[in-house]
């Protein structure tokens, strides 16, 4: 491992050597820890801000597990040092809400694109830049759903930048209307930063809450209660979701 201080990354506060080239991407700190209980000899590399790293391995491939924190800015850190660190292959594992009244809780989103009401990216590339997933990773999602007989939906998400604004709500159910699945915060980011600096992206989103439901705030609270107390029906879902993506990345490496 290397010791030069100046290859210490600022924010991730890791080297080279201690990032696999497969790179799980969750939101919240806590749920890498859940999620790296699928590892095996799994190692916590560092922890500092939102940024919580872990490496290990899964059936022989080394994977790396760094939360991102909420919403595209600390995102794209996160992604810009693991690529500097010799990160190759993205896939975000986060959570939702539907568009769709036919999408259940539960139910897993796989976005084959996101539509770009973030402007993180917006200082990378202009708007009208396409989100879209790398196409072996979205196909690697798909069959590793299918093998485990999730119940899942492919098709394009939105990612916003302020979860309570007014703005918000009516741009959900505007793309809605065009067959946007759900709504998250980081997925737009992801994809749009692995296509301009040259790695492959994917995302698979657990939803939380239905469209139409009178109190999302109420259900994204139960999922974050679960999540604290590592007990729940959504937590065990989770760790399904983890162990789709788990699975693809395992396949794009073979």
């Amino acid at each position: 491992m290397a010791t030069n201080n100046q290859s210490l990354q600022p924010h991730l506060l890791c080297r080279p050597g201690d990032i696999a080239p497969l790179v799980l991407l969750p939101g919240d700190p806590g749920r890498v820890l859940r999620m790296a209980k699928q590892l095996d000899s799994a190692k916590e590399i560092s922890f500092n801000r939102e940024f919580r790293v872990v490496t290990g391995k899964y059936q022989g491939q080394a994977v790396t597990i760094c939360s991102t924190g909420i919403g595209g800015p600390s995102t794209a850190i996160a992604m810009e040092e693991l690529i500097r660190l010799g990160a190759k292959i993205f896939i975000r594992v986060g959570s939702c809400g539907a568009s769709q009244k036919n999408i259940k809780i539960g139910d897993m989103i796989i976005s084959d694109s996101v539509i770009r009401e973030d402007h993180t990216c917006l200082d990378y590339v202009p708007l009208q830049f396409p989100a879209v997933a790398d196409r072996n990773v979205l196909r690697s999602l798909e069959d590793s759903a299918q093998k485990m007989k999730a119940r899942y939906h492919v098709g394009p998400t939105v990612s916003v930048d302020a979860l309570y604004s007014p703005l918000t709500k009516e741009r959900k159910n505007y793309w809605a209307k065009f067959g946007a699945l759900a709504q998250d915060m980081e997925a737009g980011t992801v994809l749009t930063l692995a296509r301009v600096k040259g790695v492959a992206a994917g995302s698979i989103l657990l939803v939380v809450d239905q469209e139409g439901e009178k109190n999302i705030s109420a259900k994204i609270a139960r999922y974050s209660s679960q999540a604290q107390s590592g007990k729940g029906e959504l937590v065990e879902l989770e760790a399904r979701a983890v162990k789709v993506a788990l699975a693809a990345l395992v396949n794009l490496k073979k």
